[in-house]
């Protein structure tokens, strides 16, 4: 499979971007400042490309089969970027003849009991709330979407961290994973797994998925 992956440069995007490597697949790394990306490896096809101007880097989808997006406006100071940047590719892959994508979305969005978002919390950090909010938003607009795309937006667990590779985790919706002592927690890489898998796998169409241990 051919896959442009988007955001390939940060914490996240480099865990698919290995994830997929280990896989097999070719991978298009669209980045906006390759010198900042710190990506060498040969596999890796390396292309300079702004989210927000698609004719940046709609000649380098030709012939990408899915493409993922791990994205936020933190470079920027400017979370609004991210419900920008889910409408902009929603409207761009379509249009370059990709038909699979996935999403790195929020955990902030989930609930924690009907109508309770985790975001809604006293104990959620202030300082995270633009950017739990600007995923919120950006899922409306997944889910209202009519783009000709199979999109699946995924929800990390509230702890999303470094760690091993198990190759283990549970999916559920849009209810907040937590494991037997009441912690929501999956590695870097194990939510990478998650999102290869819902790629080779083709599941979870035109739907929000959660995935933790």
């Amino acid at each position: 499979m051919k896959i442009a992956l988007f955001g390939a440069g940060g914490h996240v995007g480099h865990g698919i971007l290995d994830e997929a490597l280990r896989r097999g697949h070719d991978v298009v790394a669209i980045v906006r400042d390759p010198a900042r990306a710190n990506i060498h490896n040969p596999k890796v096809k390396l292309v300079a490309g702004d989210v927000a101007d698609p004719a940046s880097y709609r000649a380098a989808l030709a012939g990408v089969d899915a493409a993922v997006a791990a994205l936020s406006g933190r470079r920027d100071a400017d979370a609004g970027l991210i419900p920008k940047y889910a409408s902009i590719l929603l409207d761009a892959l379509p249009t370059a003849g990709v038909k699979r994508f996935v999403w790195v979305g929020g955990a902030g969005n989930l609930e924690t009991a009907p109508g309770v978002t985790v975001s809604s919390s006293p104990q959620f950090p202030k300082e995270w709330l633009p950017e739990a909010n600007a995923q919120a938003e950006a899922l409306k607009i997944f889910r209202a979407s009519n783009a000709d795309i199979a999109w699946t937006y995924i929800s990390p667990a509230a702890l999303l961290v470094d760690g091993e590779r198990s190759g283990t985790y549970r999916v559920g919706g849009d209810r907040l994973l937590a494991d037997a002592n009441g912690v929501s927690r999956i590695t870097i890489a194990d939510y990478a797994v998650a999102v290869l898998d819902c790629l080779d796998k083709n599941e979870h169409l035109r739907q929000r998925i959660s995935v933790a241990y």
